[in-house]
């Protein structure tokens, strides 16, 4: 790992650093010592002393899992967020809302999967009853514009900006 100080603000950090960038800095946001912060990760169930926190800190040592899960617990801070971007860190806010962004985009994914696998499934099956696809294909059409309007009442137009 890198012992360049210079490099520990940029976003483009592995997780590894990034967490290690982390725990110095909530540390120090709580005026903990390094015995304070490692007195609280044993009270959780890892065997760690000041020296490990300061490696931690120094990227003399690299930090495992179970630690970085340890220590998000002790901050109180989602895993995802202790391992961002430093530059972040001190606006938990951005990285909630990073993380809101980051699911509904997720949520969109599979619900488009999910849209595409269940007009695949009425497309084979109305290729073998070809005598009903038109009123089918009305039916769906029709359905799917009065879910648009819904939307658009609920939440306004879409927008592409």
């Amino acid at each position: 790992m890198p012992d360049d100080e210079g490099n520990s603000e940029g976003v483009l950090l592995s997780g590894e650093e990034n967490a290690a960038v982390r725990v110095k800095l909530e540390r120090e946001k709580r005026s903990w010592s390094t015995t304070t912060l490692s007195d609280r990760m044993n009270d959780v169930g890892f065997d760690m002393n000041p020296s490990a926190v300061w490696r931690i800190e120094n990227r003399k040592r690299r930090i495992n899992l179970d630690e970085a899960i340890g220590f998000a617990e002790i901050f109180g801070i989602p895993l995802s967020n202790f391992v961002g971007p430093p530059s972040l860190a001190t606006m938990g806010r951005a990285m909630e809302l990073i993380d809101n962004v980051v699911a509904a985009y997720r949520a969109s994914n599979r619900a488009n999967h999910e849209a595409r696998k269940a007009r695949d499934q009425l497309d084979a099956y109305l290729a073998d009853h070809p005598d009903i696809r038109e009123e089918a294909d009305v039916m769906v059409s029709n359905a799917i514009a009065t879910e648009l309007m819904k939307s658009n009442e609920e939440y306004g137009p879409a927008s592409d900006s």
